[in-house]
């Protein structure tokens, strides 16, 4: 065993003379835990691995608690019609709606096009102590995820952004993803130019060269600490850590709100949703649980 905590983990750190920022995620138990829930075929389970990282990647860098993250992402003309990921306070939780049996014609790791389709990817960002809600939207184009965040960060904050991505399965059934997220920040000063602005930037390069060299095997290796792949790739920079955010499976489907949220609807409405022993059923996608209410009791 190591001496630190690999696992569940978002790493942030900057690169200060490179005007760059970045934050490191690696999960296992806690995407066990989502997985185990849903019983996917591999290709899904590859994409839900994925998503869940960059959720964790994106919401790790909301600047307030309670803040949410949510990726989600529809298509047209794919075998995945829906896909969901969001975190929340340390949290990450998601589910794919698909098509098993288109997937099970599909090769063992089909493009993103093959699954998607003709589809699109929002990212909202719901911050919580200004009740400010920002969404952007970009196409599910090129070879990954990781390449349509990289879009969204181009069209929609104008930073240079690299996104790597990367899971498997161990021998023993258990699953590991990690990620990488880096960005050039603008250069400082008021009045300067924004760095999209520009048409050189030497740093970024650097950066960006550096941060390319990754490979997936150091992203998913269980025992490799967060710390040390930074070392190995910005040693010749000063590079400044921030405490790690642990992460954890999490959905927040209440028995209590569920009941709320069904006394809302008229008694003949109610009436409608009961099944023939008078029970109202509502299921949770993220968690694959089913909460029942008694009729006579709501």
């Amino acid at each position: 065993m190591t001496a630190y905590q690999t696992l569940d983990l978002a790493l942030g750190f900057t690169i200060p003379d490179r005007h760059a920022r970045g934050r490191f995620v690696r999960v296992g138990p806690a995407l066990d835990k989502v997985l185990g829930a849903h019983g996917y075929p591999p290709a899904i389970e590859r994409l839900m691995a994925e998503a869940l990282v960059l959720a964790a990647l994106l919401g790790s860098m909301l600047k307030h608690d309670a803040g949410q993250l949510t990726l989600q992402a529809q298509a047209e003309g794919g075998a995945v019609e829906l896909m969901v990921a969001d975190y929340k306070d340390g949290q990450v939780r998601g589910y794919i709606r698909h098509d098993p049996d288109r997937i099970a014609e599909m090769p063992a790791d089909p493009s993103l096009f093959a699954l998607f389709g003709k589809g699109y990817l929002a990212i909202t960002f719901d911050q919580s102590v200004t009740g400010e809600r920002y969404q952007g939207i970009v196409p599910l184009e090129g070879g990954s995820l990781g390449d349509a965040a990289e879009a969204y960060f181009s069209q929609s904050e104008q930073l240079p952004s690299l996104v790597r991505l990367a899971s498997c399965r161990l021998p023993d059934g258990r699953h590991v993803a990690g990620g990488l997220l880096i960005q050039h920040l603008p250069e400082g000063e008021e009045g300067r130019d924004r760095i999209h602005t520009r048409l050189d930037h030497p740093e970024w390069e650097h950066v960006r060269a550096l941060a390319q060299t990754l490979k997936s095997e150091e992203l998913t290796d269980g025992e490799l600490p967060l710390e040390t792949i930074l070392w190995r790739l910005f040693n010749e920079d000063e590079v400044r850590i921030f405490p790690a955010v642990a992460l954890a499976r999490g959905c927040r489907c209440d028995p209590a709100h569920i009941r709320s949220v069904i006394t809302r609807f008229p008694p003949e409405e109610r009436g409608e949703m009961a099944d023939e022993r008078g029970e109202i059923h509502v299921d949770c996608e993220f968690c694959a649980q089913r909460f029942s209410f008694a009729l006579d009791s709501i």
